[in-house]
């Protein structure tokens, strides 16, 4: 609930502090004494717009501050804080300036915080209802919550959004499986021309680098013939080879040796095992010569294997290299094709049996929809009654979604209708009634709602225009209701309206030092039979104005 306001420089209030309490508050004064001031300046602390027009006139900046204070610590407002890291607590403090220049400060308890998030901090705050108010319950869109938050059936509710999420969960990777198979079945035929052609070339690991060697080697085969040509030569020619040098040069020694008692027998050992490393040198040379070929055919055979691989390689805009990998690739593509069509199916009824627990779920809570709209519909006929709208008819329509628009919040669509005369057909709220009746019946529902709301403070202004009478004590007798289970704070020309307040404050407009200034001060009983008296008669109290004003508080 709202604990205090207070404003400082704003259109005709130059200092206002207001300390408020439980129950109906009423805001009373004649036209244009300035109490469309203080609910603009409430609404500045609610994340409306503000304007420097709002800026008292001399003055460089007006300020405004509200102290709430939160019954429910683990409620709504308090998830939303936490999510957007404000420090919470019971007593909330919002503060915010404007300065003529249109920059503006808002802080959420000495924190910082944009317009946009006030705005939604707001909602959480307080509700404003006003005669031409299109938000809130003249809202279609806000019918569904209401009515849930009506019925207290909040254990069925989560019961079925955890349904929802899990049916959406499946339906999603039903989805993405099946996307995948088509786009593979399209390909289908793609990707088995082209495994073929991979098995048709069957690239290999490295394949590239050991045809790069292969291919260099093979362009210097004439060289590489002539060098060992000569190596062969040396060691076992024709003419003067080294074998026959160490032949020639063992025989030698062997003459010595055989003059000196083998004297040299070392020497001689040693060219026996360079001629035995000569001859298998040469055998070894005449291997490799056998190997080097100067087979052309050979060269245009690497060369073409290397074309073909390059050419692969392009179509597929990959490396070489990277061959064995693409063709691994397409082969799993085309096995994970063959094997989803099983997956599918296990997701497909993995689906079903989600959508089937979502389904059921919901029905449990569409029939405890018809279950609270019976009763809030009965409930709503009394109020009408007492609020002397006997030819009214109010229903709640609860209408199938259709498939395509299930969501976490059911298959319901929930709308308040209303017929305001005998015979004519009910329609929504806000094309039907008037002015006086919409007041009147945003008051019926909110005494029916007020218990189930999350809002601890209503803001009703002059909603009981229009009516008088037993009508307009009929409003101020739903409202004294209402202020049982939240605050309620009323702007009023009604005296059968102000008479059953809890609290009552007078606004009035003067001249100080030349200047027009809007002040508010809350009435004692006396004080407010006056006002009552006042509002009854006009400027010219009666004695009579002034005994049916204590007959009214007395009622």
């Amino acid at each position: 609930m709202l604990k205090s306001l207070s404003i400082r420089n704003v259109v005709l209030i130059d200092k206002l502090d207001m300390e408020l309490s439980e129950g109906l508050t009423v805001l009373s004064g004649e036209t244009g004494a300035g109490k469309s001031i203080l609910l603009d300046s409430l609404g500045l602390l609610l994340g409306n717009r503000g304007e420097t027009a709002m800026i008292r006139n001399g003055c460089d900046k007006l300020v405004v501050s509200g102290c709430f204070e939160i019954a429910d610590k683990n409620g709504k407002l308090a998830d939303f804080c936490e999510e957007h890291d404000l420090d919470f607590a019971r007593e909330i403090i919002i503060s915010r300036s404007l300065s003529q220049d249109g920059k503006g400060k808002i802080f959420f308890n000495d924190q910082p915080i944009t317009q946009k998030l006030l705005k939604e901090i707001g909602g959480y705050l307080v509700e404003v209802h006003g005669q031409f108010d299109n938000q809130g319950l003249l809202n279609p869109a806000t019918h569904l919550s209401v009515l849930d938050n009506y019925g207290g059936y909040s254990s069925a509710l989560a019961d079925m959004k955890e349904a929802f999420l899990n049916y959406k969960k499946a339906k999603v990777a039903r989805e993405n499986l099946q996307n995948e198979v088509e786009n593979a079945a399209r390909e289908e035929e793609n990707l088995k021309h082209w495994i073929k052609e991979f098995e048709t070339v069957k690239p290999k690991e490295n394949e590239k680098e050991e045809l790069e060697k292969l291919r260099l080697q093979l362009m210097n085969s004439e060289k590489l013939l002539d060098n060992l040509n000569s190596a062969y030569n040396a060691l076992q020619g024709q003419s003067v080879s080294v074998r026959d040098s160490l032949r020639q040069a063992q025989t030698a020694v062997s003459r010595v040796n055989a003059m000196l008692d083998d004297r040299y027998s070392g020497i001689y050992e040693l060219l026996d095992t360079a001629l035995i490393n000569a001859e298998e040198a040469g055998e070894q040379l005449e291997t490799a010569m056998r190997e080097t070929t100067l087979n052309q055919s050979d060269i245009d055979t690497v060369e073409e294997r290397l074309f073909t691989l390059k050419d692969l390689a392009r179509k597929h805009r990959v490396e070489v290299d990277e061959l064995v990998q693409v063709w691994q690739n397409m082969e799993n593509q085309l096995d994970k094709l063959e094997k989803s069509a099983g997956d599918l199916v296990a997701l497909q009824n993995a689906e079903r049996k989600t959508k089937e627990s979502y389904v059921n779920k919901a029905k449990i809570v569409h029939e405890e929809r018809i279950s609270a709209a019976l009763r809030l519909d009965g409930k709503m006929q009394n109020e009408l009654l007492s609020l002397k709208m006997e030819k009214a008819r109010f229903m709640t329509d609860i209408k199938l979604k259709d498939e395509s628009a299930w969501n976490e919040d059911g298959i319901d669509d929930v709308c308040f209708m209303i017929s305001t005369n005998v015979g004519s057909p009910l329609g929504n709220l806000n094309k039907i009634a008037s002015g006086g009746e919409l007041a009147r019946l945003m008051l019926a529902l909110k005494v029916n709602l007020g218990k189930s709301s999350q809002i601890e403070t209503m803001v009703f202004d002059e909603v009981d225009s229009g009516i008088g009478g037993a009508t307009a004590q009929a409003v101020g007798e739903k409202l004294a209701k209402l202020g049982e289970a939240v605050q309620i704070l009323v702007v009023t020309h009604s005296p059968q309206v102000a008479a059953y307040s809890d609290s009552h404050y007078k606004v009035e407009k003067f001249v100080k030092d030349g200047a027009t200034v809007t002040s508010v001060y809350k009435l004692n009983n006396k004080e407010k039979q006056e006002e009552i008296a006042r509002m009854l008669s006009g400027e010219v109290i009666s004695d009579e104005a002034r005994a049916a004003a204590k007959v009214l508080i007395g009622a």
